[in-house]
């Protein structure tokens, strides 16, 4: 499906999708009997993708869009799965395109705040103004205006959002969710050669439960 006509329906249907087909029983039954499965609730890239983890470690990324109701849903799990990491493994968001509009200054959004280092104060209140507040955020004058009611500085703000760097990040982003062909969010990628999502494990909870299999899998060079 092309990314840039997803809409909040479309995305919808196609992470529930996303696992149909591809096996014989579900994947909490899967899961029952020992552990994720190839084809049911992960697959593996055929052509593995560079990370920019250092050597030795194990990189782990979620790729997302704040517009997407199952990412707002995944991601109070997702934060509290990343507070606990292992040593070697290094974890980043990488905020992708489905559709031009509002994906784009969505994602110019999140690497401004990156910039001005406020994603941990600001990334969850995105969401929340987005999903329960029904804000829209979807121009450069909507977001500066709900910045400045936070308590961040507008014009530097809308300054970042149009800046090189930011643009630079973005474009690497969509590079990234090229080299994992990726169709639906929230999509976890792990170390470069697999990636896993809630519509193919059914929940969350099943969904971490892989990623964490998946990294000492990557952890043992399997």
């Amino acid at each position: 499906m092309n990314r840039r006509e997803f809409s909040l329906q479309t995305l919808s249907a196609a992470v529930g999708a996303f696992g149909l087909g591809m096996a014989a029983v579900s994947p909490s039954q899967a899961l029952a009997q020992g552990g994720p499965v190839e084809g049911t609730h992960y697959f593996k890239l055929s052509q593995a993708v560079p990370t920019s983890a250092p050597a030795g470690k194990i990189e782990v990324l979620e790729f997302f869009w704040y517009g997407c109701p199952h990412c707002n849903h995944f991601e109070p799990a997702l934060a509290a799965w990343s507070a606990k990491l292992p040593v070697d493994v290094v974890f980043r968001r990488v905020p992708v395109v489905l559709r031009e509009n509002p994906g784009a200054i969505h994602q110019r959004l999140f690497y401004a705040l990156d910039a001005m280092g406020l994603l941990p104060a600001m990334h969850a209140k995105v969401f929340h103004a987005l999903h329960e507040e029904g804000q829209r955020l979807d121009s450069p004058e909507a977001i500066g205006d709900f910045m400045a009611k936070n308590g961040v500085d507008k014009a530097k703000f809308l300054s970042t959002l149009d800046s090189f760097g930011v643009q630079s990040k973005c474009k690497q982003a969509r590079a990234l969710a090229d080299a994992y062909k990726l169709d639906g969010v929230p999509t976890v990628g792990i170390a470069g050669q697999y990636f896993t999502s809630v519509g193919l494990n059914g929940s969350n909870e099943k969904t971490l439960a892989t990623v964490n299999a998946l990294i000492d899998k990557a952890r043992k060079g399997k």
